[in-house]
C-alpha cells in the first residue's frame, strides 16, 4: 500500500492524507489505476529477482549435494575395494595397512553421512522455495496482465458512455428547442388567429356601415324623377322646387 501512495503521491502519507488518496482514486481513477498497476509491476520485479536469486541458491545448493553425492560414491567404491583386496591378502603386514586404510574411509563415510543428508535437504528445500516463487511470478504476471487488459476495457467502456452521454445530451438539446419552438409556433398561431379575428371583425363592421350607408341615402330614381323626387319633399313637409320661379319664390321666402 505504501508503494501505490508512493507511485500516487510521490511521497509517503499518513493516516490523514489517506482520505485525500483514496478522495483522489474516486476523482480519477484511471491515474489511481495506472499507478495501483505500477505498484503491481514493481511487485512482479521483486519477484523477479528473488526468483533469480533463489535459483542461484538452489544451482548451488544441488552443486554442493551433487559434489558430496559424486565423493561419497568414490569413497564407497575405494572403500569396497579395499575390502576386496583386504579379503585377498595373504601378508599380515599388507592386511594391516589395507584394514587402516579401510577404517579411514570407513570413518569418512560415516562422517559424510548426515552431510550428505544435510545437502540433499538444502537442495530440495532450495528447489521447493524457487518453484513457489516461480509460481507466485508467474501468477502475478497473469494478474498485471489481465488487470492491463480490463484497464483497457474499463477506458474503452467509459470512452463509449462518454460518448452515449454526450449524445443524450444533444438529444436533450435538441429536445429542448424543439419544445421552445413548438411553443413560439404556438403563440404565432394564436397572435395570427387574433389578427385574423380583429380582421373580419372590422370587415363585418365596415359592411355593415356600407349597408346602412345605403339604406339611408336617396336612391338614383328619388333624385333623378322630379316627381318622386316632389312626392319624397312634401313627405317630408318640404315642398320640392319644381320651376326657376318656384325655386326663386322659395329663396324669397327664405330671405
Amino acid at each position: 500500500m505504501i508503494s501505490f501512495i508512493r507511485n500516487l503521491l510521490g511521497v509517503k502519507t499518513d493516516q490523514a492524507v489517506q482520505g485525500a488518496v483514496e478522495a483522489l482514486v474516486r476523482w480519477d481513477p484511471k491515474s489511481a489505476t495506472e499507478a495501483e498497476l505500477r505498484t503491481m509491476e514493481q511487485h512482479l520485479d521483486d519477484l523477479g529477482r528473488q526468483v533469480a536469486e533463489a535459483r542461484a541458491v538452489y544451482d548451488r545448493e544441488q552443486r554442493e549435494a551433487d559434489a558430496i553425492k559424486t565423493l561419497s560414491a568414490q569413497r564407497m567404491a575405494a572403500a569396497e575395494h579395499l575390502q576386496r583386496q583386504l579379503e585377498g591378502e595373504s601378508d599380515p603386514a599388507r592386511q594391516a595397512a589395507l584394514g587402516k586404510s579401510l577404517e579411514t574411509i570407513v570413518a569418512m563415510l560415516e562422517e559424510m553421512a548426515p552431510e550428505i543428508e544435510r545437502e540433499t535437504k538444502d537442495a530440495v528445500d532450495a528447489l521447493q522455495f524457487l518453484e513457489m516463487l516461480e509460481k507466485s511470478y508467474a501468477d502475478a504476471g497473469s494478474k498485471l496482465k489481465s488487470a492491463r487488459a480490463e484497464l483497457v476495457r474499463a477506458q474503452r467502456d467509459m470512452g463509449r458512455a462518454e460518448q452515449q452521454r454526450e449524445m443524450a445530451e444533444r438529444q436533450a438539446e435538441a429536445a429542448r428547442r424543439a419544445a421552445g419552438l413548438a411553443s413560439t409556433t404556438s403563440g404565432l398561431t394564436v397572435a395570427l388567429k387574433a389578427m385574423q379575428d380583429s380582421a373580419a371583425k372590422d370587415l363585418a363592421s365596415a359592411e355593415a356601415a356600407n349597408a346602412k350607408a345605403k339604406l339611408l341615402t336617396p336612391t338614383a330614381p328619388e333624385k333623378d324623377d322630379p316627381n318622386i323626387a316632389a312626392a319624397m319633399a312634401a313627405a317630408s313637409g318640404k315642398p320640392a322646387a319644381t320651376s326657376l320661379s318656384d325655386r326663386l319664390a322659395a329663396l324669397k321666402a327664405k330671405g
